[in-house]
């Protein structure tokens, strides 16, 4: 037994059966999740899909292909379903109701399936039918009002808030409340997890701080958003970059110090009409020398001053080391360990590659009571497909 499955038993979701059906980057990213603290997830592929569009989460996963839009295939599908704790269905509204495995079909057939459905615009509503991408979520949940520079339009940074944030872990942390529940009643039950909601929830400090100050000025022009000059990030020599957030007195004072300036000179931290000039004098200070030299002033104060790291040198930053914060699996890739650490059942991701699409469909059916007779017969009428990887010679 390989040193993951061992560590599988002692995992947090050990045991627990999971249904992927593959779809676009939340749903993986929520599977995953549950895979790296232990449960067993099967990502269940249609046979044609794409080798060109990879599922690049699919650490930890099985992979079934299975053709659900045949009357056997969705057959199949169901019985799998009545072994299973959770299915993670990421398709657009009533894609599985004409596909005869909707949640009424479902958990009438398995009353303790927990049946988590990630959609972008949710199961309800004007928008529910609608098509929409990370961006389209953000302007509907009133987050991306917020974000951007003074006189500009609002910004879309990359597709992490309503996709992952608000879609696959706000799903993955949906399916994980809903099975402690089930430890009570035995019963299962539909989670709909909309990105819109998601990420709206995420910024519920966005909302509940509105009355205290913080935003009372246009956007760009307040504390946290890039008004102030000791909450923003300035270019180097070398053109690096590091991030100030200095906000608190005592910290404010050692970036002062740092940086080579009097207090005594300066206008008072939080005379906001004298911010605009700080900016500008922070941004000349800090281009006189290079990341390293400002890392070398300011680590190990409080300062609140860190360098703005790449992706391509965060696993090699010292703190990130000590804490052995990002792992390398079998194909040398680097991605970061899962979070957040437990101290008795730390997940342990998977060092294995990812899985070829029905790299696993065979084993898979064996475990769940399918005959050989009865997968030579779905493989003759193409309702699933296999994918061995290629031995290296």
């Amino acid at each position: 037994m390989c040193r993951r499955a061992q560590a599988a038993a002692a995992m947090a979701l050990s045991g627990v059966r999971v249904l992927e059906l593959a779809g676009l980057a939340p749903a993986p990213l929520c599977g995953m999740i549950l895979a790296d603290f232990g449960a067993r997830v099967v990502r269940v592929d249609h046979p044609s899909r794409s080798l060109a569009a990879p599922d690049v989460q699919g650490r930890g996963k099985r992979s079934l292909a299975l053709d659900l839009k045949r009357p056997q295939g969705a057959a199949a599908m169901r019985r799998l379903c009545r072994g299973a704790d959770v299915l993670i269905e990421p398709f657009r509204h009533g894609i599985m109701e004409k596909l005869g495995l909707g949640p009424e079909v479902l958990l009438q057939e398995n009353p303790s399936l927990i049946y988590a459905r990630l959609t972008g615009f949710g199961q309800t509503g004007k928008y529910a039918k609608s098509a929409g991408h990370d961006i389209n979520y953000l302007a509907l949940s009133g987050v991306l009002s917020n974000l951007g520079r003074k006189d500009e339009n609002p910004y879309a940074p990359i597709n992490l808030l309503a996709d992952f944030a608000g879609g696959g872990v706000m799903c993955a942390l949906g399916i994980v409340i809903a099975l402690y529940e089930r430890a009570t009643s035995g019963r299962g039950q539909i989670i709909d997890a909309s990105m819109v909601e998601g990420v709206a929830y995420l910024s519920s400090f966005l909302w509940k701080s509105q009355n205290i100050g913080i935003w009372s000025r246009p956007r760009g022009e307040n504390l946290l958003d890039g008004g102030a000059p000791f909450y923003e990030i300035y270019r180097t020599s070398d053109g690096k970059f590091m991030a100030v957030g200095a906000i608190e007195p005592q910290f404010y004072k050692q970036l002062i110090k740092g940086l080579g300036l009097n207090s005594n000179e300066l206008p008072i931290q939080m005379s906001v009409s004298d911010w605009p000039e700080m900016k500008k004098k922070f941004a000349s200070i800090f281009a006189q020398k290079t990341q390293a030299e400002w890392c070398s002033i300011f680590d190990g104060t409080d300062a609140c001053v860190t360098p703005v790291l790449s992706l391509n040198d965060v696993a090699s930053n010292q703190h990130n080391k000590q804490r052995n914060s990002f792992i390398k699996n079998d194909q040398g890739e680097i991605s970061p360990r899962p979070a957040p650490l437990l101290s008795r059942t730390p997940a342990v991701p998977s060092s294995e590659r990812d899985p070829f699409i029905g790299e696993h469909t065979e084993e898979i059916l064996l475990e769940n009571g399918f005959t050989k007779q009865e997968i030579a017969k779905l493989h003759s009428d193409k309702i699933i497909g296999f994918s061995k990887p290629k031995a290296n010679l």
